[in-house]
């Protein structure tokens, strides 16, 4: 049998292969185009002749094209890619097609006439809602030619898409740079040494291979004494994916058309501009209230950063010897000089979080916050690393299970991530639970070394569980507002950004810290040095945040492709917020996969939007550290169980029984008056 049409159990992640992709999506393609035509005339319309049958077959589509379009990104190969990109303008015209058919639309509005509202859960009431706001914004409405442009402008948009991600990767796995001579290694760490070192022995060389994925390039640019490296590494990175490089692999064209379209798409819906049309499914209520908040944060943020930009050029100067302060010194002065003010560095810091206690210590906070228990389990996998857990009540029913990819490899799109392979749903025969994949890209341990992560890793680890736990945790059993399906994308994050808080408590941190030589936990020394230093250059991280979401916010509002060029645009918003200007040959917008491929499009604003709303929610904790289950049990009730069935704003005034305030979120970035 097809292995991506079985849904007896979990995924058979090790027996799927690339041509099983296109038979198994024909198959499901067809299914689900014929429940659509019995959906169409299905008379009466009630819940379970009309939404319950059409959930269903749809649901088994877009589960096993999420299997393969995770594959695509943890698993990445020339055969899976044809399979993808073969499938993608199909699965992309059924999904066009869906959103723009009139006699669903008129099945739904007719179900929402006969009706009674009082009659409706939360959930179903506001999954009808959703249902006739999506009809909408995907052209339903629209004259026949509009609605056929429309729908040939999302298919390119997902081609596009793909391409433009599978360039950043391939860009990014095709540098190596090699080194003979160890005197250019001085000051990198030792297991940095140890895997480049054992990455040159795999392909039969001497020396030490480098590579721009995350584990290398990061300790190169923050430890090596050898500037050379740095720059050398530095220009690959902020090249990639750019005329600079292979012709092939240039994004140019494709920001050009992506931008084009966008345009296109929200023109088509009256909207004014892509920000505009971005903002309809959202909190904020227009881009001009997303760039007077961001401007808002930039004016108390600027005098910090400048006052970071100052501190790092006089330390670089005085006590480095460096004339200029180079975007390839950034990060290593910023290592010397934190290093001299709080007397530890970050390499210090990761010796003593290792691989097991950090995860030891993070199911040991969900089962503190939530009551529930992290177990491991078993499941077939797309790569032997991969763990496997299972998410359980106190009474020892199952809540979810998640996958956990942790190294970064070769084929493996950079970043973190979590993404849903299937939601909890509420079905004749009982509740089909959760199940959520957490990726991250960690350097992993060689010679018989177990993995140690950074701070920074640790973090990132929290942020990525805490999405897995909104759609873990959820309580809705209808699929289109369960877990983070329906919650506005600027409240997405923040259940994620809620976590990192917790990687800052003494308390936590002692029990999920093991030296990798001594087995000692952090000493209490050593962690106040770090609550000195957490403000540290905060000012600068903030604008670096600001100027990227300007930046989205502006592309998709103010931008003319014929009057104007995105790197002239992508300078002026530096003029606006930036301390730290990079080279004129730097092409950071064609690795910003972010909004050319993953769902932040006018939406980067997000992760600033949503940190105000985690940062207000974790100070609900500060102010009771001593109700951390009860506190706790009312965040999963009002939140995290809520999924999208009732507004973000209704789940955080819920929980908090106010507004959201913008005051923790200047306290906690050290920047409160």
């Amino acid at each position: 049998m097809n292995p991506l049409l079985d849904f007896s159990g979990l995924p058979r992640f090790d027996a799927i292969a690339p041509e099983h992709v296109g038979p198994a999506i024909d198959t499901l393609l067809a299914d689900a185009e014929a429940a659509v035509k019995r959906a169409e005339t299905v008379s009466p319309v009630t819940w379970d002749s009309f939404v319950v049958p059409l959930d269903d077959a749809t649901e088994r589509l877009w589960r096993a094209w999420g299997q393969v379009n995770h594959l695509q990104g943890v698993l990445n190969s020339p055969e899976l890619r044809k399979a993808y990109n073969d499938n993608l303008p199909k699965v992309t015209r059924f999904a066009s097609a869906l959103a723009q058919n009139q006699a669903l639309f008129a099945q739904y509005r007719a179900l929402a006439e006969t009706t009674d509202p009082a009659a409706l859960d939360p959930a179903r009431a506001r999954t009808l809602d959703n249902a006739l706001r999506d009809f909408r914004l995907g052209g339903a409405e629209l004259a026949d030619e509009a609605k056929a442009r429309f729908a040939a402008v999302r298919e390119e948009l997902a081609s596009l898409s793909a391409k433009f991600s599978e360039n950043v990767l391939d860009a990014t796995d095709e540098y190596a740079f090699w080194i003979k001579d160890r005197q250019h290694l001085s000051g990198l760490p030792d297991e940095v040494i140890a895997a480049s070192r054992a990455a040159a022995r795999a392909e039969g060389e001497p020396g030490w291979k480098f590579t721009l994925q995350m584990p290398c390039y990061l300790p190169v640019q923050t430890y090596a004494d050898d500037r050379a490296l740095r720059q050398t590494l530095y220009q690959a990175y902020a090249v990639r994916a750019s005329e600079a490089g292979d012709e092939k692999l240039d994004n140019s064209p494709l920001i050009q058309k992506v931008l084009a379209l966008r345009a296109e798409l929200a023109q088509l819906l009256g909207f004014a501009s892509y920000g505009e049309y971005s903002l309809a499914t959202k909190m904020a209520q227009s881009p001009a209230q997303v760039l007077e908040f961001l401007r808002e944060l930039g004016a108390r943020a600027l005098p910090y950063a400048r006052q970071d930009r100052a501190e790092l050029e006089a330390f670089a100067r005085d006590a480095l010897g460096l004339e200029t302060l180079e975007p390839w010194d950034i990060a290593y002065v910023s290592e010397k000089l934190k290093q001299a003010r709080y007397s530890f560095s970050a390499q210090e810091v990761k010796q003593y979080f290792t691989e097991e206690a950090v995860l030891g210590g993070l199911f040991d906070l969900i089962k503190s916050l939530y009551g529930v228990e992290v177990v491991a389990d078993t499941a077939p996998v797309w790569h032997p690393d991969v763990r496997f857990y299972r998410l359980q009540d106190a009474d020892g029913s199952l809540v979810g299970q998640f996958y956990l990819d942790l190294y970064a490899r070769e084929g493996k799109r950079g970043g973190a991530w979590m993404d849903d392979c299937r939601n909890r749903r509420q079905r004749a025969d009982g509740v089909q639970t959760p199940l959520v994949y957490l990726v991250c890209n960690f350097g992993k341990g060689v010679d018989g070394q177990p993995a140690t992560l950074t701070h920074n890793e640790v973090i990132t680890l929290f942020h990525e569980m805490g999405h897995g736990l909104h759609a873990l945790l959820t309580a809705v059993g209808e699929l289109s507002v369960s877990g983070i399906n329906g919650v506005e994308w600027d409240a997405v994050e923040l259940p994620s950004q809620f976590m990192e808080n917790f990687c800052w408590e003494w308390a936590r941190l002692q029990g999920m810290t093991r030296h990798v030589q001594t087995g000692e936990p952090l000493p209490r020394a050593l962690f106040d040095r770090m609550i000195a230093a957490r403000h540290f250059l905060s000012g600068m991280q903030t604008v670096r945040q600001l100027e990227f979401a300007l930046f989205d916010m502006a592309l998709h509002t103010e931008f003319d492709p014929v009057q104007d060029r995105v790197m002239d645009l992508l300078e002026r918003v530096r003029d606006e917020v930036a301390v730290n200007r990079p080279p004129s040959w730097h092409r950071f917008p064609h690795s910003f996969s972010h909004i050319f491929a993953g769902g932040y499009g006018a939406g980067y604003y997000s992760y600033k939007w949503a940190e105000v709303l985690s940062a207000d929610a974790y100070a609900a904790f500060e102010e009771a550290p001593d109700q951390l289950a009860d506190t706790g049990a009312r965040f999963r009730a009002e939140i995290l169980s809520r999924g999208g069935s009732r507004s973000a704003l209704e789940n955080f005034t819920a929980f908090r029984g106010r507004a959201p305030s913008i005051d923790a979120l200047l306290r906690h970035n050290g920047m409160a008056a």
